[in-house]
């Protein structure tokens, strides 16, 4: 196809070239793709400043409108897709993997409360602020979160115990919370813990089970932990 610019009184004419035409219809619309009224737009500057010599056949007009709707096809719906998918994720624990404003990548994690679709892209909202679907890193599987959270909260204790051997009655708390911990897990969650971990974990069970027990012989001889009462000369209680 030959195209040809516009010659009156021996000047050429500043016409609108189809390019121009796109884009213009691209800054109007503010994206960077064309639609189909930018596409007709072309097609009609195309047709309007053929060379008369050379015109382009209907054939090929056609094939061209045909190739740009099969195109729009395709964009509409990777678009729908995009957005299917965004929506599957409302409710999901994510971690988004994105890059503040120095440059530095950073792991956001947390719920998605709702989808944000904008412009042909989908955003997720976590705690208020909208991320990028692309930022996706990964879906966290709700038994593996519950899983994760038991193991930190039970390391957390851990790690805050002093050694074996001069553990006291003052780390009684931290002991039996974490043995709380420890016996509501399932097999699963207990696989997040390491041999040692465990094996060590019981350790402390067991050395403050003899630390309360000593504790209490010491008391009252019951086990209990606390002081007899006063008794009166000939063994009885001293109720006053």
């Amino acid at each position: 196809m030959g195209v040809i610019q516009e010659v009156k009184d021996g000047k050429f004419v500043d016409n609108t070239s189809a390019s121009s035409l796109a884009k213009d219809k691209v800054s109007k619309t503010g994206n960077s793709s064309l639609d189909k009224d930018a596409f007709l737009q072309l097609l009609v500057a195309q047709m309007k400043y053929q060379d008369p010599l050379e015109p382009t056949s209907n054939t090929e007009y056609i094939s061209q409108f045909a190739t740009f709707s099969e195109l729009e096809q395709m964009q509409n719906m990777s678009a729908t897709l995009e957005l299917s998918r965004a929506s599957s994720l409302v409710g999901q624990t994510v971690l988004m993997r994105v890059t503040d404003s120095s440059g530095r990548e950073k792991i956001v994690q947390g719920n998605v409360d709702y989808i944000i679709y904008e412009n042909g892209k989908a955003y997720l909202s976590i705690g208020g602020e909208p991320y990028s679907l692309d930022d996706l890193d990964r879906v966290v599987d709700k038994k593996y979160l519950e899983a994760y959270t038991k193991g930190a909260e039970f390391l957390n204790i851990y790690r805050k115990l002093p050694q074996i051997g001069i553990l006291s009655i003052s780390d009684k708390e931290n002991v039996e919370k974490m043995k709380e911990i420890f016996d509501s897990m399932d097999d699963y969650q207990k696989s997040f813990l390491t041999d040692e971990e465990i094996e060590t974990a019981k350790k402390y069970f067991e050395k403050m089970e003899e630390i309360v027990k000593l504790a209490g012989e010491e008391g009252d001889g019951d086990g209990d932990g606390d002081p007899k009462p006063p008794q009166d000369d000939d063994g009885d209680t001293d109720k006053t």
